[in-house]
């Protein structure tokens, strides 16, 4: 139901808690949830054992049938860039969306696509004892997903754009 509260629960692999943060419902289907996160929510970062307060808006995808999630940041009533997720398909349960974060992220800044978190990956690779099907896995969903990108695929072919231009008005009318 739109507008409930949905807490956003990212984990490592082995379901290790990572960090979560709460979020508010804009859409549900069979396929996906998108949630949008409000400035002053809190981050709580369980790996660094860490809290942040989040100033930014976002409008927030989580598919349950692809191995990413999209996050677009939204300050000063302007889209600042994407980030994405090399994960898990995305689990409902609830209130909670929960994903196990596979380290590889792709953002976007200044127009720019660029993959990042590499050192994490490969630190994570032995510290979870990653097996050699995952690391495959993973390498192959990054080169989907940067392909996703580039023919403009969903969610990335405008799908997400009615989103984002709600919370823009929305963020631009609570600057006034």
């Amino acid at each position: 139901m739109e507008g409930t509260k949905i807490l956003i629960r990212a984990l490592k692999y082995g379901d290790r808690k990572h960090y979560e943060w709460q979020t508010t419902l804009l859409e549900q289907t069979d396929d996906y949830i998108i949630v949008k996160g409000e400035p002053g929510r809190v981050l709580h970062h369980f790996t660094k054992d860490k809290q942040f307060t989040m100033d930014n808006w976002s409008v927030e995808f989580f598919p349950f049938d692809k191995w990413f999630t999209v996050s677009v940041d939204i300050r000063n009533g302007e889209v600042e860039g994407y980030y994405c997720n090399v994960a898990q398909p995305a689990q409902f349960d609830c209130q909670v969306v929960s994903f196990v974060d596979l380290d590889l992220d792709l953002i976007q800044d200044g127009g720019v696509w660029s993959v990042v978190d590499q050192d994490d990956f490969l630190e994570n690779q032995v510290k979870f004892c990653y097996p050699e099907s995952l690391i495959k896995e993973i390498e192959a969903r990054l080169e989907e997903l940067r392909m996703l990108i580039t023919r403009k695929e969903f969610p990335f072919d405008g799908f997400m754009e009615k989103y984002i231009s709600e919370i823009l008005k929305e963020s631009k009318h609570e600057k006034k």
